[in-house]
């Protein structure tokens, strides 16, 4: 059940008629050597850390370490109760979830890196939201988990999820490419679609750098992980509508990662460039010391 490539697991879907999140699953117990049971516990412990991280800071905000975050996710969440939400309440959901797991993880809360600490938002942001708006299942929100999980195992075989090596097109345009994937699955649609939707997620982010202000994973990570979100729904709604992706997704990765190899190092996790070096980030430096 191993597979090198998007394409090699959409033909393992194709011959065994399953979805993504299946093959996953036989990946890790054929190759881990773990049952079924053990790996389900797993999932549901990481779920659980997901969901706390996720909802926690929505009635208890958390300071940053560097006094960069706090409060954020409240805001959002209470601008959403108040009826004032432009964007509706998956989105909105999401975003406030987001922001929430970034706040807890700027404060050394505990988290769930997926793929990477600062990208750890958007997946639980999309997955809780579309649970609570659509009334799905922890046994199906525990398949899109496997389903996300084949993509950010992809992403590390073939590129990257590092910011220091890829910029954050790497952290949040993979996490983003995850969560649109294990989106498609929850809410019915095909292995093809779930890819078509990871590389449009990543098409839409290709070459974003990661610029952390004061060099902490806070700012302007907390917003890129809102962005991630809302790109990860809009290109899982594409897919489920039928609209096909020009590009299969091995080609979009490996673009990512040409990309983020040819980023100039002030653009990969230095703090040397883009929103670390505006004049208000340098400012704000200052509170981070």
């Amino acid at each position: 059940m191993d597979f090198k490539n998007a394409a090699e697991l959409l033909l393992l879907c194709e011959k065994e008629n399953c979805p993504i999140s299946e093959i996953m699953k036989r990946r890790e117990c054929d190759l881990a050597e773990t049952t079924r049971e053990e790996l389900e516990a797993r999932m549901r412990k990481a779920l659980a850390i997901m969901r706390k991280s996720s909802s926690g800071p929505l009635t208890r905000p958390r300071r940053s370490m560097g006094g960069l975050l706090g409060g954020e996710a409240q805001l959002v969440e209470q601008h959403r109760q108040m009826g004032k939400s432009i964007c509706g309440n998956v989105l909105s959901r999401a975003v406030a979830f987001a922001m929430g797991v970034l706040e807890v993880n700027s404060s050394m809360g505990l988290i769930v890196a997926a793929p990477t600490a600062g990208s750890s938002g958007v997946v639980p942001g999309v997955f809780l939201a579309l649970q609570e708006e659509h009334g799905v299942s922890d046994e199906e929100l525990l398949a899109a988990l496997c389903n996300s999980s084949a993509v950010g195992f992809l992403a590390m075989r073939n590129a990257t999820v590092a910011g220091a090596v890829g910029g954050c097109q790497a952290e949040v345009g993979i996490a983003s490419a995850m969560a649109a994937s294990g989106a498609v699955e929850l809410m019915g649609g095909t292995p093809a679609q779930c890819l078509d939707a990871a590389s449009t997620a990543l098409m839409n982010l290709l070459g974003l750098v990661c610029d952390p202000v004061g060099g902490l994973v806070e700012y302007p990570c907390q917003y890129r992980n809102a962005i991630g979100v809302a790109n990860a729904l809009t290109a899982a709604e594409l897919a489920l509508s039928g609209v096909k992706q020009l590009i299969p997704f091995d080609e979009m990765l490996s673009a990512m990662y040409h990309v983020g190899r040819r980023l100039a190092p002030e653009f990969k996790e230095t703090a040397m460039g883009g929103c670390a070096t505006t004049p208000a980030g340098c400012a704000a430096c200052g509170e981070c010391r």
